[in-house]
């Protein structure tokens, strides 16, 4: 097992008391591998003594007002594909099936491209093809820390580690156009209830949806979607 990418796994999941006990043990993780920049094992030990620290009702809220709140951190990688489309639906389902024919079942209710749900399968995968997996939503990783960086999260430390993992040169125009989306506003509640009121995704059988590779389903995210009104995503 890749025990890096579980930290990451773990780090990036909603907070709880049991993972902030945790946070230690998982700081250790980073500090012993040497794939990482220095500098990023530095700021991700920091990251895990802010969440190890911190009061949990407040690192549970911030976690909610920049992954739950804001559609352009989410950590629902299709949605930086599809949006709310229904072609998102197929490539759940196909996610799905590659996650069983490996043996995986997600002991969780977030959806299958979750981030945190896709790093805990990867580390159970051959480093290669766990490599080209993240190789592949590589400027997904560099637009989030982006924006995390401009909300002084910590948590773009885990990006920037996710980056290095991957080992791959970003797609430069991939980049931008994810960047050139404005900013959400995780305060703006009207926006957040007319979410509630569009189309629910569907994950029903698809005629069509094989199960390729994580890393075939990955290899469209280099066509950032269209903006569309009232897009953001709902807190929990």
């Amino acid at each position: 097992m890749d025990r890096t990418l579980k930290a990451l796994s773990l780090m990036l999941s909603y907070p709880t008391a049991e993972l902030q006990e945790a946070m230690p043990a998982i700081a250790d993780v980073f500090a012993a591998d040497k794939r990482l920049l220095l500098a990023t094992r530095a700021s991700l030990e920091a990251l895990a003594i802010r969440l190890n620290h911190g009061d949990l009702f407040d690192v549970q809220e911030s976690y909610v007002m920049l992954f739950d709140r804001s559609r352009t951190l989410s950590l629902n990688l299709f949605e930086h594909v599809h949006g709310e489309s229904r072609d998102r639906g197929g490539a759940m389902v196909s996610l799905i099936e590659t996650y069983r024919e490996a043996g995986f079942e997600p002991a969780t209710t977030e959806l299958p491209d979750h981030l945190p749900v896709l790093l805990e399968f990867l580390s159970t995968r051959p480093s290669l093809e766990a490599q080209e997996t993240l190789a592949d939503a590589a400027h997904i990783f560099g637009a989030l820390a982006t924006r995390l960086v401009r909300r002084d999260s910590g948590y773009d430390a885990a990006f920037a580690a996710l980056s290095q993992l991957a080992g791959a040169e970003v797609d430069a125009d991939a980049l931008a156009g994810m960047l050139a989306l404005p900013d959400d506003d995780p305060t703006d509640l009207t926006a957040l209830d007319a979410v509630w009121e569009e189309t629910e995704v569907t994950f029903g059988p698809d005629p069509n949806a094989g199960c390729p590779q994580v890393r075939d389903l990955l290899a469209t995210m280099d066509r950032p979607i269209t903006p569309t009104p009232n897009a953001q995503h709902a807190a929990e």
